[in-house]
């Protein structure tokens, strides 16, 4: 890679970081500019990365530059900051990139943005944690206190890291936050009404692709690395991108060919278009969303893998009266902190607190309660959410069915797809560092058929 096109990765990643840091989600600013980027793949990965990596260990290069800096915090301008995130995190995290060529490009840089006046002291910190590197010493001081310690050390917020403790213990807390900080994997779901895993399989290899079947799961494949939509069988509807853990949300609802099912909160379709699939695409399936532009995502996928049994309402869930008794089965895969994506999306962690959760558990029991009138006697509901946290989970649920007598958890531990996960309480939970894919839970629900 020339030193040129280092520079133009790094100014690209810290123009990325700026926008993200002035309110913008990552993944929409990083695609937002790597389509513009004129820089071949290599420098769009390494942008990616220095991107991802800087928001996702935030935490960890703030205290870094809070304990080398010979100035305040409060001193440094904001931009300053994005600048040594982007020099640290290549010093601490990334193993190709030489430690003088981090240094250099990141003072490159400083000047660049008119900090030339402060280009002594980004050269400054960052050779000062390279001297204590190469003595074997960690420029890194964590606190003694259990909690701030994996707080610091995997960069996430105490509350998070309580939320896992509380759950988990301490250790495999820690082993969780650490699976969380690694790039996620591309699982697909293949379209078993055009193609089995074994075609897509053979196709993926003749092209000289890394793939292979996701146990458990029968359409599930998992791949290593390129890019979606030049990927063989794509446009011929053969599969499309759906994590594994999500996979196994429309298996749990298990909907039956003929069946009317509606999806409480469908876009961008990925567990609607499954649903048709696993249906024979005979039947009716609704997906609901409040938006527009949405929806529309449904009905391009819908369209690209062959489904016709998929119809899409507009409206919001909460309040829908049009579905009542309608359903044979309903999902609500709810809006959730997303505690179990971490890994997916690098920002989340300092988007939600713990006031959040609390709003969006109002707003799960909303979607619960309302899309359960739309449950037929004797009818199931699945509640799902991407999300690690109890209160939105079995919180949720369990208030629910306290409101709801004529409602019975139904046992998820007897489906043969259950059988690798913690599904002894009835719900069924996903952990990535046991499972290898993203943190899910489900609950099934069954109406009284009186």
């Amino acid at each position: 890679m020339k030193h040129s096109q280092q520079a133009d990765a790094r100014t690209l990643a810290f123009l990325a970081l700026k926008a993200i840091q002035n309110g913008g989600f990552a993944n929409v600013i990083v695609d937002d500019v790597l389509t513009q980027s004129p820089l071949p793949d290599r420098d769009r990965r390494l942008v990616a990365e220095l991107v991802y990596g800087s928001v996702r260990r935030q935490r960890t290069l703030d205290t870094l530059i809070d304990q080398l800096a010979s100035k305040p915090a409060s001193d440094q301008p904001p931009d300053l900051r994005l600048i040594l995130h982007l020099g640290l995190y290549q010093l601490r995290y990334l193993t190709h990139i030489p430690a003088s060529a981090a240094v250099n490009t990141t003072v490159d840089l400083a000047k660049q943005q008119r900090l030339g006046g402060l280009s002594g002291f980004v050269n400054g910190l960052l050779r000062r944690y390279t001297r204590l590197a190469e003595t074997g010493v960690d420029p890194l001081q964590l606190p003694e206190e259990a909690i701030a310690r994996l707080g610091v050390q995997h960069s996430y917020p105490d509350w998070i890291v309580q939320v896992y403790m509380d759950q988990l213990g301490l250790a495999a807390a820690e082993t969780l936050c650490d699976w969380l900080n690694h790039p996620p994997s591309l699982d697909l779901r293949v379209n078993r009404l055009r193609a089995s895993v074994d075609i897509v399989l053979q196709e993926f290899q003749q092209d000289g692709l890394e793939a292979e079947p996701v146990p458990h799961l029968p359409d599930g494949i998992r791949l290593r690395g390129g890019a979606v939509r030049s990927l063989p069988g794509f446009q011929e509807g053969l599969w499309t991108v759906q994590d594994s853990s999500a996979q196994l949300v429309s298996h749990c609802l298990d909907p039956q060919p003929g069946e009317v099912v509606i999806d409480a909160c469908a876009a961008p379709g990925g567990k609607t278009t499954h649903i048709a699939e696993l249906m024979g695409d005979h039947g009716t399936v609704w997906g609901c969303d409040r938006y527009a532009s949405r929806l529309k995502r449904i009905d391009q996928t819908a369209q690209r893998l062959g489904l016709t049994s998929i119809q899409t309402c507009l409206g919001d869930s909460t309040q829908m009266e049009q579905f009542i008794d309608q359903g044979d089965r309903v999902l609500v895969d709810a809006p959730c902190s997303g505690l179990g994506t971490l890994h997916r999306h690098a920002d989340a962690r300092w988007r939600q607190t713990p006031e959040s959760v609390e709003a969006l558990v109002l707003l799960q029991q909303q979607l619960l309660t309302q899309a359960a009138t739309w449950v037929k006697p004797g009818g199931y509901l699945v509640y799902s959410t991407c999300t690690l946290h109890p209160a939105e989970n079995q919180g949720v649920v369990q208030q629910f069915l306290a409101n709801h007598p004529h409602w019975q958890l139904q046992s998820l531990s007897s489906m043969a797809i259950a059988t690798p996960y913690d599904s002894s309480a009835g719900w069924l939970t996903v952990w990535p560092h046991k499972h290898h894919m993203d943190g899910f839970f489900m609950a099934k629900l069954q109406r009284s058929p009186a």
